[in-house]
């Protein structure tokens, strides 16, 4: 065998993790793919920033409108639901089995999900055609799926294929194998574990139940589609959009759920202290799940619908303010006064923490009928998800990846200076998309508004939002290459009889923050300068 064989060997080796046991296997195959996903969606939304800030600046459009509306719509399925989904199911498999300590049963049920899962985005994509002009993309550049009824006969003059709503239609058979996998294995861990259920496993198993409700609308109404696509049954345009509202919303809590529970984790471990009461985290828990998927309606505010439905919707959006506040509560009481060590998972769970803080206000505005009335379907609407997604959601997520890849894969990080370089310049540069956003949608600017009035209002904050995502982006390319290296030349560690909680915190004492009181200046050049500069004078 050559040289070159044996090192692609080694590296699908490294990456799939083929020589670990099988919950190891499926968890990193689950977080590749949700990485293949992410990094796709990103080239997605850096196409539609291009397409943008060309305009902006000098008035020309870079791609045809069908790739420009086609990178919207494909971002938002890959990372949303390629990368973010399928990432926190990964994290869910493979730390409740370290918790419960459960034998994995069924399986080929989950291995069927995970499959099913992941064609359904190739379905999405659309056929590619490579002569005469390179394209990918017909099928999301009908867009965001609740302009329903867009795409089909009789209701859209543009009818798309009806591969697209089979792709949704087995990224939902997928989801629904992943969530039922691991609510069986908790029930079955019920009956074996004697302790009382850690407050991550509660969140975990409230998402995966969060899940399954909230993907319930989604599923009536992508099968009523298909349906109505082959003339079997009519269509009620608002009844549909209601039926996928459910979804709307919860997948937001759904994506931020498991950044809970890792503060609920890492925050008590890392400051050395047990939580402040167990009791308001289970609660909390228990509330998210009640408040998280019964407010479809409140994204239709501007729809003919009776005034007391919406302000039903308006008060039920304001009950999920409760478990926050005592999340927010309960975590910052934990922390209070203790001692804690700087490090880079340290520093992603502060900033997922506070960032849920920062993002969180701007949805309270959004929940109030009479400011949506001004902000509804523009970019400040845009700029608080994004702010969610990348200031609490994203660094849990990177959080637990520092401390996961090592535990999966028995190699250390390989270099602590590339994950502070990442962690400022992701931080810097999405910054600038969400002041960006926000700024455009206080302006009065629409969603997906490929060209817009050339003032200065729309202008500056489209340059700032680009300039941004490129830092961002760039930013998270040294995390993989850092990742990649680790998977490769990480130094070997081995974690076998070590306790979840000792192996995180032996991990988060080697990726401790550079020290400035460690950088020697030399006094005698201090001195030289100074005199220097004084016989100048």
């Amino acid at each position: 065998m050559s040289s070159v064989s044996k090192g692609l060997i080694n590296l699908v080796n490294a990456v799939f993790q083929l020589d670990k046991d099988w919950v190891s296997r499926i968890t990193m195959a689950m977080i590749v793919l949700s990485l293949v996903w992410g990094i796709l969606g990103i080239i997605d939304a850096l196409m539609v920033r291009i397409q943008e800030l060309s305009w902006g600046v000098s008035q020309t459009l870079v791609l045809t409108s069908q790739e420009y509306y086609a990178g919207i719509g494909l971002h938002a399925m890959r990372d949303l639901f390629g990368f973010a989904v399928q990432l926190e199911i990964a994290i869910f498999v493979f730390l409740s089995y370290k918790i419960l300590h459960f034998q994995p049963r069924a399986k080929w049920f989950l291995n069927i999900g995970f499959i099913l899962f992941n064609i359904a985005f190739m379905l999405l994509e659309g056929p590619i055609v490579a002569y005469p002009t390179f394209n990918d993309n017909y099928f999301p550049a009908e867009s965001w799926y609740y302009l329903s009824p867009y795409g089909l006969p009789a209701y859209s003059q543009d009818v798309v294929s009806p591969l697209w709503f089979f792709g949704w239609e087995l990224m939902d058979i997928g989801v629904y194998i992943y969530v039922i996998w691991i609510i069986y294995h908790y029930y079955l861990a019920t009956k074996t574990y004697k302790e009382k259920l850690p407050i991550f496993g509660v969140f975990a198993l409230m998402t995966s139940l969060m899940i399954a409700i909230g993907w319930s609308g989604e599923v009536a109404a992508n099968t009523w589609d298909i349906l109505n696509y082959y003339g079997l049954v009519g269509l009620n345009v608002i009844s549909n959009q209601i039926a996928f509202g459910i979804l709307w919303h919860s997948i937001v809590y759904i994506s931020w759920m498991p950044a809970i529970g890792a503060m609920y984790y890492l925050i008590p471990l890392l400051a050395g202290r047990p939580v402040y009461s167990d009791r308001m985290g289970r609660v909390a828990a228990l509330l998210y799940l009640v408040f998280s998927n019964n407010v479809p309606i409140h994204h239709l505010y501007m729809v003919d619908l009776p005034v007391y439905l919406k302000i039903l919707q308006e008060v039920l959006t304001f009950g999920v303010v409760v478990p926050s506040m005592m999340t927010f509560f309960n975590l910052w009481a934990t922390v209070k006064g203790a001692q804690v060590k700087m490090n880079l998972i340290t520093a992603w769970i502060s900033i997922s923490f506070a960032g849920a803080i920062a993002a969180g206000v701007t949805g309270i505005a959004n929940g109030d009928i009479s400011f949506d009335a001004i902000i509804h379907d523009s970019m400040w609407v845009v700029g608080h998800f994004h702010a969610m997604i990348f200031w609490s959601i994203v660094p849990a997520g990177f959080a637990t990846l520092y401390y996961m890849v090592p535990l999966l894969t028995g190699r250390m990080w390989y270099s602590n200076k590339l994950g502070w370089i990442h962690l400022v310049g992701y931080m810097i540069g999405t910054a600038m998309i969400i002041v960006g956003f926000d700024a455009l949608g206080l302006a009065g600017l629409v969603r997906k508004a490929e060209i817009y009035p050339l003032i200065s209002a729309y202008v500056t904050p489209e340059i700032i939002a680009s300039l941004g995502a490129m830092i961002a982006d760039t930013s998270t390319l040294l995390w993989l290459g850092n990742l990649v290296l680790t998977l490769l030349k990480g130094k070997t560690q081995n974690f076998e009889g070590v306790s979840l909680d000792n192996a995180v915190s032996f991990i988060a004492s080697t990726l401790e923050a550079p020290r400035l009181d460690k950088i020697e200046v030399p006094l005698h050049n201090v001195k030289s300068a100074l005199i220097r500069a004084f016989e100048k004078k």
